[in-house]
C-alpha cells in the first residue's frame, strides 16, 4: 500500500555535498520524491518538531545543529515507505547501522546523523503538514521507458 513520509536532510548533508547521493539512494530504492525544498529552520519550528526532546539537556545542541545551515525537506512516496526509509537510513547511531545504510556509509557521529525520517504513518502525516503546504506537493505518475 502506498504511503508518504517526511525526510529531512540535515545541515551536514548540505555542508558535505551529499544531497544528490542521498536522494539517489531514495530513488534507487524505488521510492518517489513528490516534494522537495531547501529551507532554514527556526527555533520555534524545531521546538514543535522535537517537542518530545525539549526538556532533555542535549536539546540546545539539536537546535544549534539543525540551525547551522539549511536543510532539504522531502516528501517521499511508495509502498511501505515509512519502514523502508527508516531501514535505508539505518540506526540513529551510525556505529550501530548496517553497512549500506545512509548513516553507516556517510555519518560520522550520533550527533551528526545526516537524516530524519518519520517513525510512523501517523507521525509522517503530522510532520508533512508541519513542513509543507498542500500546493507544494507534486503528485505525478512515473514514466516507464523501455
Amino acid at each position: 500500500m502506498s504511503q508518504t513520509t517526511l525526510v529531512l536532510l540535515k545541515p551536514d548533508v548540505i555542508h558535505r555535498g551529499l544531497v544528490g547521493q542521498i536522494t539517489a539512494r531514495i530513488e534507487q530504492r524505488g521510492f518517489k520524491i513528490i516534494a522537495m525544498k531547501m529551507m532554514k529552520l527556526s527555533s520555534a519550528l524545531l521546538e514543535e518538531h522535537y517537542a518530545h526532546l525539549v526538556t532533555k539537556p542535549f536539546f540546545p545542541e539539536i537546535v544549534a545543529y539543525m540551525t547551522a545551515g539549511p536543510v532539504v525537506a522531502l516528501i517521499v512516496e511508495g509502498d511501505a515507505v515509512v519502514a523502508g526509509l527508516r531501514q535505508l537510513c539505518g540506526a540513529t547511531n551510525p556505529a550501530e547501522s548496517p553497512m549500506g545504510t545512509i548513516r553507516a556509509d556517510f555519518a560520522n557521529t550520533i550527533r551528526y546523523n545526516l537524516i530524519h525520517a518519520s517513525d510512523s504513518a501517523e507521525a509522517s502525516e503530522v510532520e508533512i503538514k508541519r513542513f509543507f503546504k498542500s500546493e507544494e506537493i507534486c503528485d505525478y505518475k512515473k514514466i516507464v521507458i523501455e
